[in-house]
């Protein structure tokens, strides 16, 4: 046997069930085994394997041994000449596999393998070729110089940025997510070292590889999509303090304890300077614009203050003592910007009606307030009014500009995110748009054809080979590549050519209701399933938690009365104060359907679930599985309110 692909998984079976799919086709070109080994997924990767791809010779561990571990597992039990690890988050050309063994076959000095990655918008990922991380390598990394000069010989070592990506090269590290290797060279440097849990073993391995006296090659004569590269990993604090560690390890094991104990000090500034950096990102992301729409609206509040008192007050022998702008003013501003943060004014990207609705509430509820105080704290109501006034102009005025300007945070590509092409056969991607249609909404979804034939039919806006026009034309801000029709070598061509559209890639598997794409390189979350996410947007998660919040409050002051209308009176006081303490929300999903194959946004256990509105009904699982669906798509904080009132009596459950 001539090739082993050996796949470790860990709960990505949608993932997993894409990349068996180009997997068996680039099999077809190769003798080949395929190992996937499952260490202890809980999302149905297992059955998944075993119902879709039969011919898949699977190891299902009982628990998580780690990436090493389970690699040695399927190494020590492969037939093939050559060994292939391979991530489950990749996708391969139909000819990879052939055109890798070709190359190994012709180059008996080969130990190792790499290939040409891009991620899941088509962009090339610089760890397909990587150095070793030697102390001054790593110097260069953590303190910017590879980044200020990738291509320097001496300081762009680390993604090896002098070498053309586009021909082929000697290498000193070869990716985990790609990592070709002859068995003869496994045998004798020996597998992965199970020290390494995860991060770290694949310069481990490349290092050894070397050492036996063979080589490590980049080849870009073929490519794979890789969604989960290290340009998408590097933003969570978690990965840089896991793979820093790794590093720590491979430097005590093969340097010299001078030059480890050097790595290690490197090693560790870099964790903890890495760490601060993006906390001190993130606080200050939150901070910004509010801080700096405070300071605006303290200017305003102060110059209108001191017109008013120069005006006004001192001609008549009044003026406004210090406790007005040390304590009411910024109460003013706290309550004002308090309004723009409840209507979603801070929810990127940032728009101006919604900072409007923000300022309009604020100003309601002072002059509200201002009604309520002492005579001796009413200062003027036509500061107030200015100083709002003053909010609505220059809030405003410098978001528009921001907006004009192209900064991001200030434009709202919604519109355009919602205006997708799906492209592939007539038959399939109908089937994508129809289960599009059915799970997100969307303001146009047109479908491109493969060929003339495909023009006569009903949405069809074009074929494949005007798709640079298509997205230009129609303003579209996704492309859907249906698998069933087009070749992983057709999609990544596809991304490739057209990256600089500004349009997001995912690809839809055949019979799958996961369509998968990285929606950023730099996002968290790599897997899109149909979006459902209605109930998890941020100003929506805030309002049902201030909903809960009031709900809870007005049960406590009404409970003498109402309490008499609900079965379990004891289950709802306890239901009150979980509620209240956040240990539960008053309405969340029917948790019998939860494992259903659509992934819903997390919520906290509900007291109430969607079904509690048809309290007469009989409603099966399915029924209440699609309720599920429904309610997290079309979340809407009336939504909860009509369940709680149909379903009040149950509010002890």
């Amino acid at each position: 046997m001539k090739l082993s692909v050996i796949i470790v998984n860990y709960n990505v079976k949608h993932f997993l069930e894409q990349c068996l799919n180009s997997v068996h086709q680039a099999t077809q070109h190769v003798d080949a085994e395929v190992w996937v080994v499952d260490n202890n997924s809980v999302d149905q990767s297992v059955e998944m394997v075993r119902e879709k791809f039969p011919e898949v010779l699977l190891i299902a561990n009982k628990d998580n041994p780690g990436f090493s571990v389970a690699n040695n597992q399927a190494i020590k039990k492969s037939k093939g000449e050559y060994v292939l690890l391979l991530n489950p988050d990749t996708i391969v050309e139909e000819l990879t596999f052939k055109k890798v063994v070709d190359f190994m076959d012709a180059h008996s000095d080969a130990g190792g393998l790499g290939v040409k990655m891009v991620d899941g918008n088509g962009n090339f990922l610089p760890e397909s070729k990587r150095g070793l991380p030697t102390p001054a390598v790593a110097f260069y990394k953590i303190f910017g110089l590879a980044a200020i000069f990738p291509k320097s010989k001496t300081f762009g070592k680390y993604h090896l940025g002098y070498l053309d990506k586009e021909e082929t090269n000697e290498i000193e590290v070869l990716s985990g997510a790609f990592m070709l290797m002859r068995k003869k060279t496994l045998d004798e440097v020996g597998l992965l070292d199970e020290t390494f849990f995860m991060y770290g073993e694949d310069i481990d391995l490349s290092y050894r590889i070397t050492l036996g006296g063979y080589k490590n090659y980049y080849f870009p004569e073929t490519r794979i999509i890789h969604y989960k590269g290290e340009s998408t990993k590097k933003a969570s604090v978690s990965y840089v303090f896991t793979f820093y560690q790794a590093m720590i390890i491979f430097a005590k094991k093969h340097f010299s304890l001078r030059y480890a104990s050097l790595f290690t000090l490197l090693i560790n500034f870099a964790i903890y300077m890495r760490a601060g950096a993006s906390i001190a990102k993130r606080i200050l992301n939150r901070i910004f614009f509010p801080v700096l729409d405070a300071g605006i609206l303290y200017f305003g509040f102060y110059m209108i203050k001191q017109y008013w008192e120069q005006t006004w007050l001192i001609p008549t022998g009044s003026y406004y003592p210090p406790l007005y702008l040390h304590y009411i003013v910024p109460i003013y501003i706290s309550i004002l910007l308090g309004g723009v943060l409840l209507t979603g004014g801070y929810d990127k990207p940032y728009q101006v009606p919604k900072l409007v609705k923000g300022l309009f509430f604020g100003i309601i509820t002072i002059l509200v307030m201002y009604a309520l105080i002492p005579d001796n704290y009413r200062y003027s109501r036509a500061i107030i009014i200015a100083g709002t006034f003053w909010g609505f102009i220059s809030l405003s005025g410098y978001r528009f500009a921001l907006q004009l300007a192209g900064v991001s945070a200030f434009n709202n590509e919604e519109a355009r995110k919602n205006r997708i092409a799906v492209l592939g056969s007539i038959e399939e991607s109908n089937r994508v748009a129809g289960l599009i249609s059915n799970m997100k909404q969307t303001s146009f979804i047109g479908l491109v054809g493969l060929d003339e034939q495909d023009r006569k039919q009903e949405n069809v806006i074009g074929l494949a080979a005007q798709l640079q026009d298509i997205i230009r034309v129609y303003s579209i801000g996704e492309v859907i590549f249906c698998a069933k029709d087009l070749s992983a070598q057709h999609i990544i061509d596809q991304m490739i050519q057209l990256q600089d559209q500004g349009v997001d890639y995912k690809i839809a598997p055949q019979e799958s209701m996961a369509i998968i794409g990285s929606n950023s390189i730099n996002a968290h979350s790599d897997l899109f399933m149909i979006e459902v996410d209605s109930v998890s947007k941020p100003q929506n998660k805030r309002n049902k938690r201030l909903m809960d919040i009031v709900l809870s409050i007005l049960f406590l002051l009404t409970l003498p009365i109402i309490i008499w209308m609900v079965k379990d009176k004891l289950g709802f006081i306890k239901n009150i104060f979980w509620v209240l303490f956040s240990r539960k929300t008053w309405v969340a999903y029917y948790l019998g359907s939860i494992d259903q194959e659509v992934k819903l946004p997390n919520l906290k256990k509900g007291v109430l679930n969607p079904g509690n509105a048809f309290t007469k009904e009989d409603l099966s699982d399915d029924t209440l599985s699609r309720l599920n669906l429904l309610y997290s798509r079309d979340y809407k904080i009336t939504t909860d309110l009509e369940i709680i009132w149909k379903g009040f009596s149950f509010l002890g459950n």
